[in-house]
């Protein structure tokens, strides 16, 4: 239903009183303003999407992470609405106003990000909670303007032509969650495999300020004063120029911060389509350090000494076949094959570009000692879950679980009930069972919640922990190498199925090979740590 316009309220511009003053026809001006809602939705979502996945990448836990930055986001759409009509006399000249602060704000947001994340250290240290109130800042600043867009839209398109408010509404928000579902799939398959997180946000406020822009200066020029005009143009031109200039240096400004959290010895890095890669040192006498998503995984001379507390006392028993679980950098690969008998190894690696890595990299593959060379060793690119699925019972002498930390979220299904029920399924009678689980010492309740599960899913579990004497090398969920912050021992959980906890005993020679007293003293450590009545987590209910 068309409707005549309502009355100016005391108070109003003159330009407010009529129907605006387009250099098009009415319809073709409707149209224009759908197109720039659909356009500013899919930016929206866009910075959402980035904030989330920088937050999961930087700080871990994606569940936690997604919650703080949509809830505030949502939470200060709603402020941002509400501010918006104090605007609606000036919805032109706000519009442009609201566009030009989130294209550059949410363009920028990314790197400078990254950029506190590279140069104070982390997300730990003296300025714990600095980079933390900064993430939620960009989420609530984001939010803020993201909410007063559609009022503002709301009534530009309401002075092209009256309508009944719920049809204007319908056609505003359909235009809206298009846009958002063009962002939301944008973000995932175009902008960060092809143009990477920092790219793609500077090029989505590129898109943001020229669509505001256009619609503004363009079609709504008539509604604005002349100064209007020139402080929006010379405003929007700024922005464009930041933008632009952010995007060009963006590969010296990436190098800069990867040698300021890798370290200046970085040979390789980059990213696949499941973690980014970072390899450093490893040639010239120089020590390897291998980084996934930012953690550091394998580094210092204490990464034999882990490698082979983690697979030696699985080896003590029948050890024919074995199937190793993540370890894609074939360093628990080389620990199997110092033990003889072995005929068949299986390592099963989400990650194929690290596979090619571990084969081709001069400094990784030195470090695991070639064993993909051996034929015996029989790398697949899969998922550890999918895999334990699809493999015939009893086709396993030994599982060695060397996966990401529980506390990671994307690693929860691996340390699930259900995930060690397909393990238990394919070990053969006399089988065994190892999982790291994470620092005993500082994650005590995630260690044994691990213990927990197993004993759930049918194993009777021997706990040790072994101390790291090289604190460089963080086996917990940690993302740097940082000595103050790294756990300072390795907690291991040896499993068979049964009612019988396995023994343990000490590894090959050149291995693990602690003294009595010492693989005593180190399963008692483990012990006095123990909680007991955790409940054991599953797929549905994730308790680390």
């Amino acid at each position: 239903m068309i409707e005549p316009h309502a009355p100016a309220p005391p108070g109003a511009p003159p330009s407010w009183t009529g129907p605006a003053r387009l250099p098009v026809r009415p319809g073709t001006g409707r149209f224009l303003v759908l197109v720039c809602v659909f356009v500013c939705a899919a930016c929206g979502l866009v910075y959402e999407l980035e904030l989330v996945a920088f937050a999961s990448y930087l700080m871990g836990d994606s569940v936690t992470q997604a919650s703080v930055v949509l809830s505030v986001m949502v939470f200060a759409m709603g402020i941002g609405s509400l501010a918006a009509k104090r605007l609606r006399w000036h919805a032109a000249a706000g519009f442009g106003a609201v566009e030009t602060a989130l294209a550059l704000i949410g363009g920028c947001s990314a790197m400078t990000l990254y950029a506190v994340f590279a140069w104070t250290g982390g997300w730990g240290g003296l300025w714990a909670d600095g980079p933390r109130c900064l993430l939620v800042a960009f989420s609530l600043a984001i939010g803020l303007l993201i909410g007063a867009e559609v009022p503002l839209l709301m009534e530009l398109i309401q002075r092209i032509r009256r309508q009944d408010a719920g049809g204007a509404v319908a056609d505003l928000f359909a235009a809206d969650y298009v846009g958002a579902l063009v962002g939301g799939l944008a973000f995932p398959f175009l902008l960060l495999p092809f143009l990477g997180q920092l790219t793609g946000a500077l090029l989505t406020g590129t898109v943001n300020v020229v669509a505001g822009g256009a619609l503004v200066l363009g079609l709504f020029r008539r509604d604005l004063t002349h100064r209007a005009r020139w402080i929006l143009l010379l405003l929007g031109v700024v922005v464009l120029g930041v933008l632009a200039s952010a995007a060009a240096l963006t590969d010296d400004f990436e190098r800069a911060a990867r040698r300021a959290v890798y370290g200046t010895d970085v040979r390789v890095a980059v990213r696949t389509g499941v973690q980014e890669v970072v390899l450093s040192g490893g040639t010239d006498g120089k020590p390897l350090e291998l980084f996934l998503d930012g953690r550091l995984r394998v580094g210092g001379r204490d990464e034999r000494r882990y490698h082979a507390a983690l697979v030696d006392p699985a080896m003590s028993g029948p050890h024919a076949r074995v199937l190793i679980l993540g370890g894609g950098d074939g360093l628990a690969a080389r620990e199997v094959l110092r033990h003889r008998g072995v005929r068949r190894v299986d390592v099963v690696e989400l990650d194929p570009a690290l596979i090619r890595l571990a084969r081709h990299d001069p400094g990784l593959s030195a470090a695991n000692g070639h064993a993909y060379a051996d034929p015996r060793v029989h790398p697949v690119a899969a998922d550890a879950l999918g895999r334990l699925r699809g493999a015939p019972p009893a086709s396993y002498d030994v599982v060695i679980a060397d996966l990401p930390d529980p506390g990671i979220t994307a690693s929860t299904k691996l340390y699930s009930q259900e995930f060690y029920g397909l393990a238990r399924r394919v070990l053969a009678p006399g089988g065994r069972l190892v999982v790291h689980a994470g620092p005993v010492a500082t994650r005590c309740h995630a260690f044994w919640t691990v213990a927990a599960t197993l004993r759930a899913a049918g194993f009777a579990t021997t706990p040790y922990r072994v101390l790291s004497h090289d604190s460089g090398f963080p086996a917990g969920a940690d993302r740097f190498a940082d000595a103050s912050r790294a756990p300072h021992d390795w907690g291991f959980l040896l499993a068979a199925p049964g009612p019988s906890a396995p023994p343990l005993r000490p590894g090959s020679p050149g291995g693990w090979t602690p003294t009595p007293a010492e693989l005593a003293a180190d399963r008692s450590a483990a012990e006095r740590t123990r909680i007991t009545g955790l409940p054991a987590s599953t797929l549905v209910h994730p308790r680390y």
